[in-house]
């Protein structure tokens, strides 16, 4: 008797996904030249190359990077849409002294929870520069604040976090300066950790500028993502947790 092997709709899909093979020079040269022309006119006029050279390319990265995100611990969503894990290129300008329209960049969100910027999430980043990654949780709210203070007190929660944060630089992703001059009242010194409590948000992010690594515009790509995203599981996992 022959066995049946059945295979679903989601399989199939799968299936036939090209592979991806990388960002080509003209996602760079595109947001080169929108960062010197960012305005309105000269994004209409150049759309095209933003379909071609911008959201295509970005999606399809997207597509192809959802399975391993879907494998990491805990899953992290990878949605192939804008304001899904393609956050838009138009900036919000409202409260901004910056009044230029858009992002001369390609901006990419993986999350585990409910939302992509209200919580822990990996990032990833393309500017004419180069790439850049990082993972974090920004502006903490009261009751997250508190329950990330509490975590502190606690030496073997303390101890995950800080081994956390030795693997994102490992990667090269570091946290910016602290929040708060002084650690907060009710807590005592502790050299070796109390900047910690200085903080009212984590964000472990590649710092002095971009690198233009070989990969970005091969098949390795998705590797290279995905391994970036790997060693910066243990802090996602430790801000989800919030």
């Amino acid at each position: 008797m022959h066995s049946v092997v059945v295979i679903t709709a989601k399989q199939l899909k799968e299936a036939a996904l090209p592979p991806f093979n990388g960002f080509s020079p003209e996602t760079f040269s595109f947001l080169s030249d929108l960062k010197e022309n960012n305005k309105r006119s000269w994004f209409e006029a150049n759309r095209d190359r933003y379909e071609a050279f911008w959201k295509k390319p970005a999606l399809d990265f997207i597509e192809a990077l959802r399975p391993g995100m879907a494998a990491m611990e805990p899953g992290l969503k990878a949605e192939a849409k804008l304001n899904g894990s393609l956050r838009r290129i138009n900036r919000d300008v409202r409260f901004s002294a910056d009044k230029s329209p858009y992002e001369p960049m390609l901006h990419l969100i993986f999350w585990p929870g409910d939302h992509p910027t209200r919580g822990a999430g990996f990032h990833f980043v393309l500017d004419a520069d180069g790439v850049g990654c990082g993972a974090g949780r920004w502006g903490f709210d009261g009751p997250v604040l508190a329950r990330y203070r509490d975590r502190l007190k606690v030496a073997a929660e303390r101890d995950a976090l800080l081994v956390a944060l030795e693997q994102a630089a490992a990667v090269g992703c570091h946290l910016d300066e602290p929040h708060l001059k002084n650690i907060p009242k009710g807590f005592d010194p502790a050299p070796d950790w109390d900047y910690l409590l200085r903080y009212k948000g984590i964000v472990a992010r590649t710092m002095e500028g971009r690198m233009m690594p070989g990969w970005i515009g091969t098949d390795k790509a998705v590797d290279e993502a995905l391994n970036r995203a790997r060693a910066l599981m243990p802090l996602i996992g430790w801000l989800h947790a919030l």
